[in-house]
């Protein structure tokens, strides 16, 4: 393995083994000597790649952001878009072990964001990047006849908005709402402005 090659693997190491302990202590409780310990590096290895905490956290944020987009495009250009929309909305919900894990970090970034700038700048930026993910997908059933035309970004933000409201009940582990319940009433929601049925399409 050339050299290159090598540090590349090991920033994937420490960014994976840092959101797995961010997930599970929580920022605050972070210590690098926890991630290095971890990723099976040394410490001194981890400093050679990411400076400090802050550093690393926004790192690892944007790395688990990096593999939920990598799985949503997957054969997105030959299914249809209502497929690629529910697929978005299907990962922007805590679905499975590893989407939990990520919206653990989802919620350690929004309680840094409402105190430190440089947290809320990522918060935001990544927030755009899921508006894209959504307007693309509805942006491309639109073209394709499958959608009804509508305003983009007004339903790109209701999804949104939507998947935050539910993903934290789900989070909470709140008796009222469960997965199904959730899809169905995300989906149902925009249904008749995209007119397209209100079940939720199978994925």
């Amino acid at each position: 393995m050339a050299k290159a090659e090598r540090t590349l693997e090991t920033r994937e190491r420490i960014l994976s083994a840092a959101c797995e302990v961010i997930a599970e202590v929580g920022f605050e409780k972070i210590r690098m000597r926890m991630v290095a310990e971890h990723a099976g590096v040394s410490t001194a290895l981890l400093h050679y790649h990411f400076e400090n905490r802050e550093r690393l956290f926004a790192e690892a944020m944007t790395h688990s952001f990096a593999q939920t987009g990598t799985e949503l495009e997957r054969d997105a250009d030959t299914v249809p878009a209502s497929v690629v929309l529910a697929r978005i909305l299907h990962n922007m919900l805590p679905t499975d072990p590893e989407l939990r894990q990520d919206w653990r970090l989802w919620q350690e970034l929004w309680v840094r964001a409402l105190r430190d700038e440089t947290a809320q700048h990522l918060a935001v930026d990544l927030y755009d990047q899921l508006h894209t993910w959504i307007s693309q997908a509805i942006r491309r059933g639109i073209e394709s006849g499958e959608f009804t035309d509508c305003d983009v970004a007004e339903t790109s933000t209701l999804l949104l908005a939507l998947s935050d409201g539910f993903g934290i009940r789900l989070m909470l582990g709140d008796p009222r709402v469960d997965l199904p319940a959730a899809q169905a009433a995300i989906w149902r929601a925009v249904a008749g402005t995209l007119g397209v049925p209100e079940a939720f399409p199978e994925i």
